[in-house]
């Protein structure tokens, strides 16, 4: 099934609604799944004053592995350490709101965003990127969807996407207002058809 999600240019990372990042949201790249015999596509596109992210996952079958598609932005994301005790705000819209595969994910204080972001905590030297799934509601306009950050973690699973540790249970796999201060990287996932 096609998945499409979209989202205003001005409310797409952490620290919004006052962190406007529209250089970087329309630097979005997107991501197919490169997992030996993924399937998934997606895209990624500027329309005006938002982006679309759109595409079908697809499971792995070979692997018995949900597929998986991302639209990530690299760059110098404003502080968003004042907003440590409170929520990570997507603006967004869906016409896919069944859909409980999506995704958002930060890094901060890597090596390597990208590397980090494709590890989760699983590979040597690749903690650092935050991941949560959200919901969008049904409907035809934006509305807000907000993610406390208390809800992230830098250790979740590479093949499936899901939390391996939460923050709940350890408090080392939370994002920090250091992290929050410097992030590196935001991308958006759409995993498991």
């Amino acid at each position: 099934r096609t998945h499409s999600l979209t989202l205003p240019l001005s409310h797409a990372c952490p620290g919004a609604p006052t962190t406007d990042v529209d250089g970087a949201v329309s630097s979005f790249t997107e991501l197919n799944d490169p997992v030996m015999g993924g399937q998934s596509v997606g895209t990624w596109e500027v329309n005006g004053t938002y982006g679309i992210f759109d595409g079908e996952v697809k499971d792995v079958q070979s692997l018995s592995a949900p597929g998986f598609i991302k639209a990530a932005a690299d760059g110098t994301f404003n502080d968003a350490s004042a907003a440590i005790d409170g929520d990570l705000v997507l603006t967004v819209r869906t016409t896919t709101p069944e859909y409980k595969g999506f995704r958002v994910s930060f890094a901060a204080g890597t090596t390597s965003a990208a590397y980090a972001c494709s590890g989760g905590g699983g590979l040597p030297f690749s903690r650092g990127c935050f991941k949560a799934q959200f919901d969008v509601p049904e409907g035809d306009d934006f509305v807000e969807v907000s993610i406390p950050f208390n809800k992230f973690s830098d250790k979740w699973s590479s093949a499936t996407g899901e939390q391996t540790t939460t923050c709940a249970d350890d408090s080392d796999v939370c994002p920090t207002a250091d992290k929050l201060a410097k992030i590196q990287r935001v991308e958006v996932w759409a995993e498991g058809a």
